[in-house]
């Protein structure tokens, strides 16, 4: 994957948590780590260092036992691209 393609899935994957961070079914907290990890995400810097901070952020947060199915498959969407990312 060349860097053009990693800043474009890193887009995607920010348009991903804009859509939970401004869903407010999804509890608070988790709202305030995904706004964490989109800030991380999108640091200027090493893209292992960046991933590796957005992920753990959202690793903390993606079995809270007040989030709804459907926002919990979206985190486990976004690990799963930002894994991808990590591999290559």
């Amino acid at each position: 994957m060349n860097e053009q393609e990693t800043e474009e899935l890193i887009k995607k994957i920010s348009e991903e948590m804009d859509l939970l961070i401004n869903d407010f079914n999804v509890p608070k907290n988790v709202r305030t780590s995904i706004s964490e990890a989109k800030a991380k995400l999108n640091e200027i810097g090493e893209y292992n260092m960046r991933i590796s901070a957005a992920t753990y952020n959202i690793d903390n947060v993606s079995n809270d036992i007040n989030l709804q199915p459907q926002a919990r498959t979206v985190l486990w969407n976004i690990l799963s691209m930002l894994e991808s990312i990590k591999k290559e």
